[in-house]
């Protein structure tokens, strides 16, 4: 296994070759803004650029049940239309400063994005835009008709495909009444109910200051950062204290299997359970073990029984995908309708083999050595460090996230990961297959 300080070594030097202001491995520099917005901030003079977003505990898990895809709409109209601006002059003025403007969402968060030039007049021409956005939407009718046709008519092509009928299935067996279960983008009914005043109620509630999250990286100043971060959350409503509430996910009482018929010449499969929180105290421990059982590659057992072995898939994979409360756990794969069966069963036999006994020492130390190797390519550039400072600002991470890596990775033992391992029960599973050739004698696979 790599010694730590060469690892270090390598991520500080992978930093400096492309930014000479690698003074520490990711040097996050924090505070409040004065309406209580947190901010994160990481100076890099090495190019003449700037990074910056503001997000919000707004994503999809905040949609009510009649009207899924508020918060996607929401989100996709504050780029389109603010007091003075339409969506013709704010693409026009961003296009003189030569900033591109995006947006963030998912699950638990939303918010838009910047990437600008750092030269005073370009830069504040960008700002300018970004904080009239967030601070003055108006949500046109216009534009929300026609997003909300568009949205429609990709739903209506999207429900014809057998991944998105495995996944959509998928979500609402597993998490039931849960908020995330819900379609993030809505169904077609859903979304032709929306109004604009929905996308002003739902803006109102979410996109406030207190629990605004400031992410910024590049080129400028403490001070610079400070009166950015005021500048783009000044306009913004206070709001409420306290951070939107989510229910607690509740485990699977019994196995769930559906199979729906599609005339795909593969079967799409997705198998899983409730798996874990963005500040699981055993993240590492599951991350760690899952890149040895379904995450990492060609090289993982999932993919060796099923394609490497037996052919009977061109790739296997599973993931854990934390979030605010308990995210998925999944393993997703598609085989030739006739193999079905044997391929779900080998699935949950090598499932079976890694929970009750967990991964080997050699297993676990290959896995740990291409983790940290491969390390410093997860904050090579701006763009990805900038998505970090947001995820940790979003779900609250230490500061110390990104350097204690290597050493969270390295700690996980064996032992580790056959306890964290064990929330998962290979007898309570969801699992969804879609195209299945017989569906009769499929549904008797457990």
């Amino acid at each position: 296994m790599w010694n730590r300080r060469v690892v270090l070594f390598w991520i500080a030097a992978a930093l400096f070759s492309a930014a000479d202001w690698a003074h520490a491995i990711l040097p996050i520099q924090h505070w409040q803004a004065k309406n209580g917005a947190r901010v994160y901030f990481v100076e890099n003079r090495s190019l003449p650029m700037l990074d910056v977003s503001v997000g919000f505990p707004a994503g999809a898990a905040f949609d009510s049940r009649e009207k899924s895809g508020t918060a996607s709409m929401t989100n996709r109209l504050l780029r389109l239309g603010a007091e003075g601006l339409d969506e013709q002059a704010i693409a026009s003025r961003l296009a003189d400063v030569g900033a591109q403007l995006g947006g963030q969402f998912n699950t638990d968060h939303a918010g838009l994005s910047l990437r600008t030039l750092s030269s005073n007049a370009e830069r504040e021409q960008a700002l300018d835009i970004l904080a009239r956005l967030l601070a003055r939407p108006v949500f046109p009718e216009a534009v929300l008709e026609r997003e909300k046709a568009r949205l429609a008519s990709a739903i209506r092509e999207a429900d014809t495909k057998p991944d998105t009928l495995a996944s959509v299935t998928f979500y609402r067996l597993l998490y039931r009444d849960h908020p995330y279960s819900q379609r993030s983008s809505g169904d077609v009914a859903s979304v032709e109910r929306l109004t604009r005043q929905d996308l002003l109620d739902f803006y109102r509630r979410h996109y406030v200051a207190r629990h605004a999250v400031v992410a910024m990286i590049g080129d400028a100043s403490r001070d610079q950062a400070e009166a950015i971060a005021e500048q783009l959350t000044a306009g913004l409503q206070e709001g409420d204290v306290r951070v939107p509430d989510l229910p607690p996910v509740g485990a699977l009482a019994e196995p769930v299997t559906r199979y729906i018929a599609h005339p795909a010449t593969q079967s799409h499969i997705l198998v899983g359970a409730p798996g874990m929180r963005r500040d699981d105290p055993d993240y590492f421990a599951l991350f760690v073990g899952n890149q040895i059982l379904g995450g990492g590659g060609f090289v993982s057992r999932l993919n060796e029984e099923l394609r490497q072995k037996r052919g009977l898939a061109y790739s296997a994979y599973s993931y854990f995908s934390p979030l605010r409360e308990s995210g998925p756990f999944l393993i997703g794969m598609q085989t030739q309708r006739d193999q079905t069966q044997e391929a779900l069963s080998l699935v949950r036999a090598t499932l079976r083999e890694f929970l009750a006994n967990g991964p080997t020492e050699a297993e676990l130390t290959a896995v740990k050595k291409n983790i940290v190797g491969g390390f410093p390519l997860r904050i090579d550039s701006n763009r990805k460090i900038h998505g970090y400072l947001d995820l940790i600002g979003a779900y609250r991470l230490p500061l110390t996230y990104l350097d204690d890596f290597v050493a969270n990775v390295e700690r996980v033992t064996v032992g580790d990961i056959r306890r964290a391992f064990a929330r998962l029960d290979p007898e309570r599973m969801v699992t969804v297959v879609v195209g299945a050739e017989d569906t009769a004698a499929a549904s008797a696979v457990r």
